[in-house]
């Protein structure tokens, strides 16, 4: 990690090889070695696939990481086993385990599908390849090249001679953006919910948490995991494997609203003192249905300031009708949602930023005012990940300089030695404001949602010797009826509200941004 903290490396270990060819009865052999040594049916499976597609003369791995018990076993019956040996080599090892595991991902063996698309040449040689997270972001500068040696061979396959020898390159070391450290606070933050935590660094673009919860041990799939502990994996409905912060894609909820006052500001829809009466609900000419606001009986007279801190939906509603759900499109595209993030991380999705023109290509339908006044609460057809609200978050923290998200920091070069550190990307100037003052005027009505007396996050603000800007959110799971009431204590878990709040801080000065999701956590002011 940037700290120098090891997060995976190669550790030699003892492995148990066979070599067909030298074994006078393959099925024999087996047999007995399962009678003085812990062989499973899946290691004899994996084997047995091995030397479906090896050649005769290749020395196959049937059992690793053999502890040194069972390696004297086999040195005592060495005479009973022709063609059997045990062999230190050497194998990924991911020290810190289930920490940290969907960022840095895991190599596994090499699948049918991945030799179709790598190079034959330079994976002539290996059986691993990056399977997921970092692993396989960074697998072109992890691999190195193998080696070649020209041979000449008899008829049945078996050396005579060496003719010429290359030898082989190992891959680079990495360096990622990841804080170990601050990723193990956010992950003992998460405790046993499930959710996700991601933090950047406001000025590089650096991703310096990427947690995933509930999460792994990625050394169960180096060397084959077995079907009954996969089936575990797959068939928890908590879904450990999933990586929640790039690949999860949830509503918004309130934490939009920041970006929907901005879009009024910006669009001369709505001016800082502007008014929306709050009864505790909105309604439109000729419509029967009332949207209703978090708070039943109403929070009266909203201006812009009032309205975020203590996140009235009425005023956002009101706001939302008036710019057009195209106008939230075209504003809100300009910070990234609706987009890939770019970050490169395998798996990364761009969420949803609806519009007239989504609906009608997703589902051949037209829009209706019911859905504009949704999305701009972050409901309704509106997703997003949490990488990319808290890319967003970036821009906006930098007064609309955009930072693409990156994983990796440095390159350490085993040819040659040297490190070399990757160049910062330009910020792109997504967002420009007309008046400039409207960044403070956002600004101030963030800080006030965590320092002021009735923010929505007041809660977090003791003690603080900095100040946060941010916005809690909720995201709702199913939706309500017409005169139904959400009562959390009536409902199973899967059906209570995901709880969000994003953030930066300093909020004068910002140098990190934070957006953290509890699943079925409740209301995102409530949830600690």
């Amino acid at each position: 990690d940037r700290n120098g903290i090891i997060l995976a490396e190669n550790r030699s270990n003892f492995q148990l090889l066979v070599t067909p060819e030298q074994v006078a009865d393959l099925e024999a052999t087996l047999t007995e070695l399962r009678q003085i040594l812990p062989i499973d049916d899946d290691e004899e499976e994996r084997f047995r696939d091995l030397v479906s597609r090896a050649r005769p003369f290749e020395a196959l791995p049937l059992k690793v990481r053999l502890t040194d018990r069972e390696v004297a076993k086999i040195a005592i019956n060495r005479h009973r086993f022709p063609g059997v040996e045990v062999e230190a080599r050497l194998s990924r090892y991911y020290p810190h385990g289930p920490h940290a595991a969907h960022a840095i991902g895991y190599v596994g063996r090499i699948n049918e599908r991945e030799l179709q698309r790598v190079d034959s040449q330079r994976y002539g040689g290996s059986s691993h390849i990056g399977k997921t997270g970092s692993e396989r972001q960074f697998e072109e500068q992890l691999h190195g090249f193998a080696g070649v040696e020209r041979v000449e061979t008899n008829a049945r396959g078996r050396v005579v001679q060496s003719l010429s020898r290359q030898p082989p390159d190992a891959g680079d070391d990495i360096v990622i953006t990841l804080d170990s450290r601050l990723q193990r606070v956010a992950e003992e933050a998460l405790g046993q919910e499930s959710g996700s935590v991601v933090a950047m660094d406001v000025q590089t673009g650096d991703i310096l948490v990427l947690a995933s919860l509930p999460t792994f041990d990625p050394n169960l799939f180096v060397n084959g995991i077995d079907r009954e502990t996969y089936a575990g994996l797959q068939e928890n409905l908590e879904r450990p494997l999933y990586n929640r912060a790039a690949r999860g894609e949830y509503p918004p909820g309130s934490t939009i609203k920041p970006f929907i006052g901005l879009a009024g500001l910006a669009d001369d829809t709505v001016d800082r003192d502007d008014t929306v009466y709050c009864p505790g609900y909105y309604s439109l000419d000729n419509v029967d249905h009332r949207w209703r606001c978090w708070k039943r009986r109403g929070h009266g007279n909203m201006d812009f300031h009032d309205a975020m801190v203590q996140s009235c939906d009425v005023y956002y509603y009101d706001l939302g009708y008036n710019l057009g759900i195209d106008g939230i499109a075209r504003f809100l595209g300009r910070f990234g949602f609706g987009a890939h993030p770019g970050s490169g991380i395998p798996g990364e999705r761009a969420g949803i930023l609806p519009s007239r023109e989504w609906k009608r290509n997703q589902y051949g339908e037209t829009w209706y005012h019911g859905e504009t006044i949704n999305t701009a609460i972050g409901q309704g057809y509106f997703l997003v990940t949490p990488l990319q609200l808290t890319h967003a978050l970036v821009t906006m923290a930098n007064r609309g300089l955009a930072r693409k998200p990156r994983m990796l920091r440095a390159i350490h070069q085993s040819s040659s030695g040297e490190t070399r550190r990757e160049p910062i990307g330009e910020g792109k100037q997504a967002v420009t404001l007309a008046q400039e003052d409207h960044w403070e005027v956002l600004m101030d009505s963030l800080k006030a949602v965590i320092h002021g007396e009735r923010g929505t996050a007041r809660s977090i603000s003791n003690n603080l010797n900095y100040r946060i800007a941010g916005k809690t959110g909720t995201s709702q799971v199913f939706s309500l009826g017409q005169d139904e009431e959400y009562n959390e204590e009536d409902l199973r878990r899967g059906l209570l509200d995901h709880a969000l709040f994003t953030g930066f801080a300093p909020a004068d000065n910002p140098r990190i941004a934070v957006t953290a999701v509890v699943e079925y956590g409740g209301s995102g002011g409530g949830t600690h």
